[in-house]
């Protein structure tokens, strides 16, 4: 699903953590930890293509990449929007199975509402759906849990979960490790040792 061969992030010409080398197969769940600046949204954001400020090398296939801002248009409903986000990838959705992940998610009640109507919460299990939706398999996902009730970050832990045991692989940036069984934890050091996994 990708590797890393002594990548190393930077911002504004510092490295934000030791290298990294590692190697992720399909099935696998890598929980991304470390202080606040220690680059987690930024190695995501890396590997998404959309920070170019590194050293070392990664290869990855086509990932989902959800960041702190969700990429919702807030005037479009939730139905358009993942519409809109299956158009990224080529795909044409039908509108039962876009009903169905929004079923899934809890939040298929709002499917013709607009999204500046709703919570954090609520936009979140969008979100949600999204991921579900998306033919990628490597899911890139910074604090997913925020602004979820229990309810909800326990369906963002399933569906991570099916993801993976259907032949997908997450690395998720977090605060709050997910309470799954089978998972890697990798925790983003200070530039001062090597870390390899």
């Amino acid at each position: 699903m990708f590797t890393l061969n002594q990548l190393c992030c930077e911002r504004d010409g510092r490295d934000l953590f030791a290298p990294l080398t590692l190697g992720v197969e399909a099935g696998a769940y890598v929980e991304l930890l470390g202080a606040n600046g220690s680059g987690k949204s930024t190695l995501l954001r890396t590997l998404a293509g959309l920070h170019c400020q590194f050293s070392g090398s990664y290869n990855t296939v086509p990932a989902v990449y959800q960041g702190h801002r969700l990429g919702l248009d807030a005037l479009l409903t939730p139905v358009e929007n993942l519409i809109w986000f299956a158009g990224l990838e080529g795909v044409t959705l039908s509108l039962e199975r876009i009903l169905d992940a929004l079923q899934e998610t809890g939040i298929v009640t709002k499917a013709y509402d607009s999204c500046a109507a709703m919570s954090a919460g609520q936009q979140r299990r969008v979100a949600m759906s999204r991921w579900m939706l998306s033919q990628r398999k490597l899911w890139l996902l910074d604090e997913p849990l925020t602004a979820l009730d229990v309810e909800a970050q326990a369906v963002a832990s399933r569906i991570i979960e099916e993801h993976c045991a259907s032949g997908g692989a997450v690395i998720c940036a977090t605060h709050q490790p997910l309470d799954l069984a089978a998972k890697t934890v990798l925790t983003l050091m200070p530039q001062a040792a090597e870390t390899s996994l």
